[in-house]
């Protein structure tokens, strides 16, 4: 049953009659069932939170989301976050991100001792290569989603297949290519404001008004009115959170030690992930494996594998990345330690700019409605995360399916040519297989990936 819609007078910021208790369990809840990268993520949240509990109205739960999908990071999380946060201010918001989290967190963590440890094992890479096989698949599929609700006019297909031959080709930064993309979403709202700007959905809410809806479209909450002074201060004190700790490593350790190169390049990493997870794993697997040379091509396949087998935002995978880094260039501590603190570094300049995005943004979010030149350029973000991840798809394709790549550079541009010889019939058999299998036989995606599993270990007792 919906709360009653406060009075003027009793207005308080929990008049929504929602207890921090029972909000607690379900966002535990909400973190157990995050499977299935964003959209899963989100389509979670919805049904628990607009469907069964009625604690917020469809409206004001895709205008959260659209603000948060402005934002660079995973946006279920900031949603998460977001909505915490109405709830229960800032211990609310703090309960519901970090939750949403931490099973992943756990789960990765576990996973990477385990890889770090037993990756030569037979057991291991025969798992790992049949994984690889349906991440393939599940970019592949990525791809295709997006793609369909992104690319609805002539200058969107344009901009996905400019980022494509930016990123792929010519090597362009991601956060170049976002920049232009979200110029590009700008210029074209004024010239053309029909081929920018994304249809909005028409929700129907039905019966009584949800708790907190009831409470922000009465008298309000506190918390949730713009406030300067109040923005600075939280400003002030997440990214000092955030940044303090990578001034400190960088001072003491030097910028050369792997520990400081974590926090630096994974503090970069959170303010350029517009688009999600995928959009930004091209780029982190470009300056991760050949830059930094933390980990190689197939091991960045298994980190994703491990993030899309495990509850959370894709982008934990970050504290893979991070643990192989540092368990193989750390030097003065044991391998393992060391890993298991680079994880911690990582998730930490991950995840704390998201909760400073909410809480010093979320207040302002009403001023954002209407504002058609930033729903522009989220468009133009949007398609060009289609060639984003596209790229990503050829560059994990040739990675797993061939031995061996040549890297070609002339004027400018880069290819990437696969010795056909090297070509492996399993790895490509395997990956049509899971294509088949998620795109044509909707196959779950947990039950593409365990099945991929078993036949990679089969695959590999046959080849003896």
């Amino acid at each position: 049953m919906a709360a009653p819609r406060p009075t003027a007078a009793a207005a308080d910021d929990d008049d929504h009659g929602i207890s921090f208790a029972e909000a607690f369990w379900v966002w535990c809840r909400v973190a157990l069932l995050s499977f299935g990268g964003p959209a899963g993520q989100i389509a979670v949240m919805h049904r628990i939170l607009v469907e069964e509990k009625r604690w917020i109205g469809e409206r004001r739960f895709l205008h959260a989301l659209n603000y948060c999908m402005l934002l660079p990071g995973p946006e279920a999380q900031q949603l998460a976050t977001y909505v915490g946060w109405l709830l229960h201010r800032t211990k609310g918001g703090l309960v519901a991100g970090t939750l949403f989290v931490l099973p992943g967190f756990l789960s990765i963590l576990v996973l990477s001792l385990l890889y770090a440890g037993f990756q030569q094992t037979m057991l291991v890479q025969a798992l790992f290569f049949g994984i690889k096989a349906a991440v393939l698949a599940v970019v592949v599929q990525a791809v295709i989603r997006i793609a369909g609700r992104a690319l609805k006019t002539p200058p969107m297909h344009a901009i996905a297949a400019a980022a494509f031959l930016g990123l792929f080709f010519l090597d362009l930064p991601f956060p170049l290519i976002i920049a232009m993309a979200a110029l590009a979403g700008l210029i074209g709202d004024r010239l053309a404001p029909r081929h920018f700007r994304l249809p909005e959905p028409h929700p129907v809410d039905n019966g009584a008004a949800p708790a907190l809806d009831a409470l922000l479209d009465g008298t309000g909450a506190a918390h949730a009115r713009p406030s300067l002074a109040r923005t600075l201060k939280v400003a002030a004190l997440w990214l000092a959170l955030w940044l303090v700790p990578v001034g400190v490593l960088l001072a003491v350790l030097g910028p050369q030690d792997v520990f400081s190169q974590i926090a630096v390049f994974f503090s970069k990493l959170a303010v350029v992930t517009f688009g999600g997870a995928y959009a930004v794993l091209a780029w982190m697997a470009q300056e991760a494996v050949q830059h930094h040379g933390w980990l190689q091509p197939g091991e960045m396949l298994d980190g994703l594998g491990m993030a899309e087998s495990t509850p959370g935002p894709l982008i934990q995978v970050v504290q893979f990345v991070a643990f192989l880094g540092a368990f193989r260039e750390a030097t003065g501590l044991d391998p393992f330690v060391a890993g298991v603190l680079a994880s911690l570094l990582a998730t930490w300049v991950t995840f704390t700019p998201c909760f400073l995005w909410i809480f010093a943004g979320a207040p302002y979010v009403e001023a954002l409605r209407g504002r058609h030149g930033l729903t522009a350029a989220l468009s133009a973000i949007t398609a060009a995360v289609v060639g984003v991840i596209a790229s990503l798809a050829l560059w994990f394709a040739l990675h797993f399916l061939f031995g061996e790549i040549v890297e070609l550079r002339s004027h400018g541009l880069r290819l990437l040519m696969p010795l056909w010889a090297s070509l492996d019939l399993a790895a490509l058999l395997l990956s049509a297989g899971a294509m088949v299998a998620l795109l044509r036989w909707r196959l779950g995606l947990l039950a593409t990936l365990a099945a991929c599993a078993a036949a990679g270990l089969a695959i590999f007792m046959l080849r003896g």
